[in-house]
């Protein structure tokens, strides 16, 4: 392998400008009119990487990188000046690090080379087949509740699990579940809150044909498919109140009649409920049976916020990227570390479904391997001036208090490295824009870039 970039495009023109640049940024380059050039150097060697215009001559762009997929050869970066969405999906499909539509800025472009260049799969560690739905954490928090499910799992208590939207409360009760002696038996989900009330009875615990409109054949309720299994009853402060008695008569009696039947049914279910609602302040005012609380209720587990268990962000993060990049069939990302440090900092309101979603669209639309802090967005930019001057005087006192040395030029080597990769976030890669933005010149902006990239700056 070589440590060439090469250029394949049937316009002369745009090779040389392109080129041009990319050897002003110290690259080495080769250039190709044609997909058949570029096989018969394949011959011999292979690129760094590619940079492939999609219509050509012969074979066509997509078609290359489709063949240099199959080589594992990369990566490669796809460019044309007829961007339509089908185009552009289609190389990203293929597995096209970026897609530059012509006409692009010369410094983006050499932007999106050294980003490619800089993400090296071989250096990520081998992924096994990740569990999409672990229940993780290492916080004195999750360890409570992972000590509270191995003691309860084993039991047929009814079990009442508490916590803000987005905590996982699915996955508890999922693991209840498989944990227990009733494993090998159904584990049956319902929501209550996203059932119709008028539907609801018909959901739990089913009907006969004929019991209502459209009732045209015998229906197996919730209970009915749980038997011997686990019945898990999501949000159930919403439930309607004359529903709620009757679901305390079949948890107190184990027994319960179809919508519309005489047969009386026996049970054999265990029940786990859940609730984002704070259920003795319903019960205080009316909204919710006290004894049907106290029958869901032998054993509660508390789940935390996200923000309550910041230390276990980074691990979340990591596995739901590696899950997102397993379910879509994309290549692995990682965190740089600074992006972890910032998404630790976040609050995430919508808890870990929040951070979840995230990770899934990070694993899709970020433009490199390494999933850079401005990849975020706005959200993990500082709010305010006063917060990251309190972290540098923090940073100061702990090192000189700590004998260290040079604290002034690494703190400016890092102020000046944050500034220039922020500016660059902004617009794009940009140099000229980003420059201006930040008030120097877009000469001073290149010199510090090529020092920043001898020695990166260690963060105050």
């Amino acid at each position: 392998m070589s440590d060439d970039i090469w250029i394949a495009d049937d316009d002369r023109g745009v090779r040389f400008v392109l080129a041009e640049a990319l050897r002003d940024a110290g690259l080495s380059v080769r250039e190709f009119g044609d997909a058949a050039a570029v096989y018969d150097a394949l011959v011999d060697t292979r690129p760094a990487l590619l940079l492939t215009d999609v219509r050509m001559p012969g074979e066509d762009g997509l078609s290359l990188l489709n063949e240099l997929k199959r080589r594992q050869i990369g990566p490669v970066i796809v460019m044309s000046a007829f961007t339509d969405v089908a185009t552009t999906a289609a190389a990203y499909r293929a597995g096209a690090a970026d897609y530059l539509a012509k006409p692009f800025d010369l410094d983006q472009a050499v932007a999106a080379v050294q980003r490619a260049l800089a993400d090296v799969p071989a250096d990520l560690p081998a992924v096994a087949r990740v569990q999409a739905n672990a229940l993780l954490g290492e916080s004195p928090a999750m360890r409570e509740v992972f000590r509270l499910i191995g003691r309860v799992a084993a039991s047929d208590l009814n079990v009442l699990i508490t916590g803000e939207t987005g905590t996982g409360k699915e996955l508890v009760a999922r693991a209840l579940h498989d944990e227990s002696a009733r494993r090998d038996k159904p584990f049956v989900a319902l929501n209550t809150a996203a059932i119709p009330s008028e539907l609801l009875e018909s959901e739990l615990f089913g009907h006969e044909a004929g019991a209502f409109t459209g009732a045209t054949r015998r229906h197996a309720g919730r209970f009915e498919q749980a038997e011997g299994g686990t019945l898990f009853l999501d949000e159930i402060g919403d439930m309607p109140l004359a529903l709620q008695t009757r679901l305390l008569r079949v948890l107190a009696g184990g027994e319960f009649y179809r919508v519309g039947g005489r047969e009386l049914i026996r049970g054999n279910v265990r029940i786990v409920a859940a609730t984002h609602q704070d259920l003795d302040a319903r019960v205080a005012g009316g909204q919710f049976r006290a004894d049907l609380k106290h029958r869901l209720d032998v054993v509660r587990i508390s789940l935390p916020s996200l923000r309550e268990r910041r230390s276990d962000i980074p691990l979340l993060a990591q596995h739901f990227l590696a899950a997102a990049a397993q379910e879509l069939k994309l290549p692995p990302k990682r965190f740089a570390k600074g992006t972890l440090k910032a998404l630790s900092q976040r609050d995430f309101p919508g808890n870990v479904r929040e951070l979840e979603n995230l990770c899934r669209r990070l694993a899709v639309i970020a433009p490199g391997m390494e999933i850079l802090p401005s990849d975020l967005g706005k959200e993990s930019q500082v709010p305010a001036l006063g917060h990251w001057t309190d972290a540098l005087r923090e940073w100061v006192t702990q090192a000189l208090a700590d004998g260290e040395s040079d604290i002034h030029t690494r703190a400016r080597e890092a102020l000046d490295h944050t500034l220039m990769q922020a500016a660059l976030a902004q617009h794009e890669g940009h140099r000229q824009h980003a420059a201006a933005a930040l008030g120097v010149g877009r000469n001073t902006l290149t010199r510090k870039l090529g020092a920043s990239r001898t020695r990166r700056p260690s963060k105050p």
